[in-house]
């Protein structure tokens, strides 16, 4: 993964996360009333309160965001622009500990999977029946893990991740939460992640327990998951392990490499028209 000193505005989808840090129409019909609201909250399983927007009309996609940012990073996308343009409703919180959402300042409050949790409560909250989900980064990671666990996912896609997220002991994964924790000193691949949280005052506790407590979905989950997936990634993402490694493990999966780094590639038209044909495939 790749840091650099100054790192883009608000998301710097850094994975380890980190993650900073789509012509086809279909008329599409959903089973509940979209709310006219773009800004909302929700109480989630623990009192903790969950932000997300809420735009558009017709089938509904979730969108998760990475690290060091928040669903607003979403909006500087051409997939966000391209998914209202074609007739969406298009969903995006604030995952626990960042943006609006609440920032409980408790290391319980970040683990046993509690952003799969709200998740989850998030879809219920919505009614959904279905849904289509896309993460990029460390939104990929928690995207993994809600796949073992959430039947109401008819697609996926996992964007701007490899393989090594399913180690329960991924040495990025610690070194980042060593590093924002103040565990460990700071080095080449850690350093420019946390001078960017710091310039935009960033909880750097919170990012820590997110890293330790960031969810693992291990080979044996990976390979039970019956979900359509797309694995799509930038030509120049590898930092977090191989994206065709990951892809094997996926029995009902994909794969699609487009040119980009892990930075800005979720950004790009070529990422948008890649999701856009694969949810629109009606194979």
């Amino acid at each position: 993964m790749k840091y650099f000193p100054i790192l883009l505005c608000s998301l710097v989808l850094f994975s380890v996360a980190c993650d900073p840090p789509l012509e086809k129409t279909i008329e599409r019909k959903e089973a509940t009333t979209p709310t006219k609201q773009l800004d909302n909250k929700f109480t989630s399983f623990d009192q903790v309160k969950i932000a997300y927007t809420d735009e558009g009309e017709g089938e509904t996609i979730i969108l998760l965001h990475g690290f060091i940012s928040s669903g607003s990073s979403w909006n500087r996308s051409a997939l966000k622009k391209d998914l209202l343009a074609k007739g969406f409703r298009v969903i995006v919180p604030d995952l626990r500990g960042n943006g609006k959402s609440d920032q409980p300042n408790d290391p319980n409050s970040y683990a046993n999977d509690a952003e799969i949790k709200d998740l989850k409560k998030l879809a219920d909250h919505l009614n959904l029946e279905k849904y289509i989900a896309v993460g990029y980064s460390r939104g990929s990671i928690v995207l993994a893990k809600l796949l073992t666990q959430e039947t109401r996912i008819k697609k996926a896609v996992i964007g701007g991740m490899g393989f090594d997220f399913s180690n329960p002991n991924w040495d990025r994964r610690i070194m980042f939460a060593e590093a924002f924790g103040g565990k460990a000193p700071l080095n080449d691949i850690t350093k420019g992640a946390v001078e960017y949280a710091k310039s935009i005052d960033a909880n750097l506790q919170i990012l820590s327990w997110l890293q330790e407590f960031q969810p693992v979905t291990t080979i044996e989950e990976l390979e039970k998951i019956e979900t359509k997936i797309l694995v799509l990634a930038g030509d120049e993402d590898t930092d977090n392990g191989s994206p065709a490694d990951l892809q094997k493990y996926l029995s009902n999966s994909k794969l699609e490499i487009v040119k980009g780094d892990h930075n800005n590639t979720y950004k790009a038209k070529n990422f948008s028209e890649a999701v856009l044909s694969f949810i629109l495939d009606e194979k």
